[in-house]
């Protein structure tokens, strides 16, 4: 899909209220089942919080309480993404060698000299 069709989508949608998104997603659902080449393919967190969502739809939990859950799962899963960076993060860095810093220096080998003895 191209840019230009993607914002102008992405505009529409953004004027819709909560509701009718959902009508309209129901629908690209349904297109994709009909006609995709591939399935569109999400995160597992983020597979999770759909299924969560559609859950809810199915039990005909009213909009905004399913906006407020699905905000709420959204901060969830932006904190474990962070957690989980920092942990490769650290993973990454524990896997470094040392750095010249960490060492301490060993003196050079040969005569060392007093200077009082000259």
């Amino acid at each position: 899909m191209n840019e230009i069709l993607r914002d102008r989508l992405i505009r529409k949608l953004d004027a819709l209220p909560d509701d009718k998104a959902y009508q309209v997603l129901d629908y690209v659902e349904f297109l994709e089942s009909r006609y995709a080449e591939r399935p569109a393919g999400a995160p597992p967190f983020q597979r999770v919080a759909e299924t969560l969502e559609d859950t809810l739809r199915a039990g005909r939990v009213p909009v905004n309480i399913i906006r407020g859950t699905m905000d709420a799962v959204g901060k969830a899963g932006r904190l474990l993404e962070k957690v989980a960076a920092a942990g490769k993060a650290a993973v990454e860095q524990a896997s470094k060698k040392p750095e010249e810093k960490g060492k301490v220096e060993e003196p050079p080998t040969g005569t060392i000299r007093d200077p009082s003895s000259s």
